[in-house]
């Protein structure tokens, strides 16, 4: 290929048209004309000697090559940006979206105390909290560009990743005040009642499960729910039990909390995001104010 003829501002065309799978909606993101935005399709269609984006059901889908290229092309555009426009641009004068991916714990203690700490120091970041779907969801938006931020457990190294380690947390137990299963608490107990599971996922089997087991062990699942927000009103009006995180305790503090019967290991929470944006002032900056309120257990918490 020859370079000199190359218009880089097809390929920032592309990365629209990858992030909307849409023609006009790309179109509006770069105040683009929809016929010039289809004819930038075309040519990048020629470019790649693929589709791109093709027909599905009722709307746009992405060819396979199309979405191995998401985040090469990010990481290309970002180092572009960078060699042009090095200027460090003042936090007061960014006017910027921040995508955070997280649970609702720990976004509960988080989210409002974050939102006025940039209102404070940078008023033009928005944030968007999106729908946790999971570690591995949340990885893969990373990568292609749809999440800027996520926080959750990130095990082992990764090229494209950048991690940070907040706090370890551990599980507990959570049941009603008088709940028929607290005197002389142990597994046959545990396992007597219904349990509720939280899962992004709609997931009726966790780690959990397979170390019960191994110990011959079984629990029924009666209720899986989306957030963690939900369990403390299902605890209180039923005989049900909850493994939650020591931390969501500090919300419902009329529940009982008690140690696994089981040995149960905690987790590392991880604030991480793709390698590429390490010089985005906006998104450190946020970043670095998610990570002190999170490190920084909210006054009451039971933390071991």
């Amino acid at each position: 290929m020859n370079l000199r003829s190359f218009d880089l501002n097809l390929l920032v065309i592309l990365d629209a048209l990858l992030d909307e799978a849409h023609v006009s909606r790309a179109a509006d993101r770069l105040g683009l004309s929809q016929p010039a935005a289809s004819a930038a399709l075309q040519r990048c269609r020629h470019l790649f000697r693929d589709e791109l984006l093709e027909r599905g059901r009722g709307t746009m889908r992405l060819t396979a090559k199309a979405e191995a290229l998401r985040g090469p092309l990010k990481s290309l555009l970002a180092g572009v940006g960078d060699l042009v426009d090095p200027v460090e641009t003042e936090l007061t004068e960014i006017r910027q979206t921040i995508r955070i991916a997280m649970a609702d714990y720990p976004a509960i203690f988080v989210i409002g105390s974050l939102q006025r700490a940039l209102a404070e120091t940078a008023p033009g970041i928005d944030l968007v909290i999106q729908p946790w779907l999971g570690a591995e969801a949340a990885r893969a938006a990373l990568i292609d560009g749809t999440t800027d931020i996520a926080v959750s457990v990130f095990p082992g190294e990764d090229d494209d990743i950048h991690r940070e380690e907040l706090l370890l947390e551990h599980y507990v137990i959570a049941l009603r005040s008088g709940h028929p299963a607290i005197p002389d608490f142990g597994i046959d107990r545990w396992l007597a009642y219904g349990h509720i599971m939280v899962s992004g996922r709609g997931m009726k089997k966790s780690p959990l499960d397979a170390e019960l087991a191994l110990l011959g062990r079984q629990r029924r699942v009666g209720v899986v729910v989306p957030s963690f927000g939900m369990v403390p009103d299902l605890l209180r009006g039923s005989d049900m039990i909850a493994m939650l995180p020591s931390r969501v305790m500090s919300t419902a503090p009329d529940l009982i909390s008690l140690p696994p019967p089981v040995p149960v290991t905690g987790f590392p929470l991880h604030l991480a995001w793709h390698r590429r944006r390490t010089k985005d002032r906006a998104l450190n900056h946020a970043a670095r104010m998610l990570a002190q309120l999170l490190r920084h257990s909210p006054e009451g918490l039971n933390v071991e």
